[in-house]
């Protein structure tokens, strides 16, 4: 280097140092940015509302990440694939997007996942399709949520293990493919269990009048009815259910459910008695669940809830895998979350490598009596939590 270039170099600095903030804030490091993919408007925009407070929770309380505090920044799905798949692509092409978290329904983060794949990002998701780590699987996408083979076996084996008895199910199913996921699980435990299973009604997905499949339940005489429906189809075929006096003549085991805004949603006197699947439950007593509940109180002023906590975790593992991996770059940051074990709501969770599945607790819920609740958000108990995933041969994830 001259004593041109050099003095050059030394007045360069000296104005950078000189400079008002502005111009400083130019050469510090950029934000990484997560982008929250919710639901804010359209059929599911309650479902979307606590899953943003979860991501912006994550975000907010995260601390510096490659030199910047990270940033957060909303696309409203609006409950549609084709219009998920579009801004998703705008976010792409003229934001850099790379990082992406939600998506409440199974249709759209299918679509979603494709679409990051292409761009070499990474995107964390609570649904339920089983096909998102399965034959639709890729290097882009990992899944909170339990699939629908785990959530049949960790509701259905230990009620039936705790009513040896009831032998006789019946089942009430969507007719989608997430519905025909479960009713197949359920099926194949029942022969593994000596269970009869004495009829089955299949509904549309627009379907809101339930009382033709609940006569039919009625006339089938079962121990136990199974109903494989999820969100507003299930709480309006549960109120139906107790309105016909079923909680009388038989169990009903809901094997899906949203957890607390559903059940506040339903009250004590529809839940009492009632069996519940659940990915998540604010009264469970891990460190990092006790923290959160605690956390959201102070911010919120509310006890979280699934959407709530599922997206928190989504998001935070983003965050953590970037600082892992050192750098914001998609491939880098997916390969740091492949084998990934952390303290998650329902306790140690881990990504399996294989199919970018998370391993975590399943639960089994009873609502309580009214009289038993010692809060307005005590609506359930916990008879059992487990871990349940398809292993070996019946992992049909085959990464490209």
């Amino acid at each position: 280097m001259n004593r041109r270039s050099f003095l050059k170099g030394g007045l360069a600095a000296t104005s950078l140092l000189a400079a008002p903030a502005f111009l400083k804030q130019a050469y510090a490091a950029a934000p990484v940015t997560i982008y929250g993919l919710k639901s804010m408007s359209g059929a599911f925009a309650s479902y979307g509302r606590f899953a943003e407070m979860g991501s912006k929770l994550a975000v907010q309380d995260f601390g510096p990440l490659l030199g910047a505090k990270p940033a957060y920044a909303t696309i409203d799905t609006e409950s549609n694939a084709g219009k998920a798949v579009r801004k998703v692509q705008e976010a792409v092409q003229q934001q850099g997007a790379v990082f992406f978290d939600g998506c409440t329904l199974s249709s759209t983060a299918l679509a979603v996942g494709k679409e990051v794949a292409k761009a070499g990002g990474v995107f964390v998701t609570p649904a339920g399709a089983d096909e998102i780590t399965g034959t639709d699987c890729n290097r882009s996408t990992f899944r909170w949520t339990v699939p629908t083979y785990g959530a049949i076996h960790e509701t259905v084996r230990p009620l039936a293990k705790l009513m040896p008895k009831a032998k006789r199910w019946y089942t009430i199913t969507p007719q989608y493919v997430f519905g025909e996921a479960l009713l197949s699980a359920a099926k194949d435990l029942f022969k593994e269990l000596g269970v009869e299973h004495v009829g089955n009604s299949y509904h549309s997905m627009q379907e809101q009048e339930f009382s033709g499949y609940l006569t039919n339940a009625m006339a089938a005489q079962p121990d136990v009815l199974l109903i494989l429906n999820f969100g507003g189809q299930a709480s309006n075929c549960l109120r139906q259910a107790v309105n016909f006096g079923l909680k009388k003549q038989m169990t009903i085991l809901m094997a899906w459910t949203a957890g607390l805004d559903q059940f506040q949603s339903l009250g004590p006197d529809i839940l009492e008695g009632v069996y519940m699947g659940a990915q998540y439950w604010h009264q469970v007593q891990s460190p990092m669940n006790i923290e959160l509940v605690k956390r959201v109180k102070e911010v919120y002023g509310i006890s979280p809830n699934y959407p709530l906590a599922a997206d928190y975790i989504g998001t935070k593992v983003i965050l953590e895998a970037i600082k892992k991996a050192g750098v914001a770059k998609g491939p880098a940051v997916a390969k740091a979350m492949e084998g990934m074990v952390y303290d998650g709501p329902t306790g140690k969770e881990t990504i399996r490598a294989v199919d970018h599945q998370v391993i975590k607790d399943y639960y089994l819920l009873k609502g309580k009596a009214k009289s038993a609740m010692k809060d307005p958000d005590d609506l359930a108990t916990v008879v059992s939590a487990g871990q349940s995933f398809p292993q070996g041969d019946k992992i049909l994830c085959k990464m490209a």
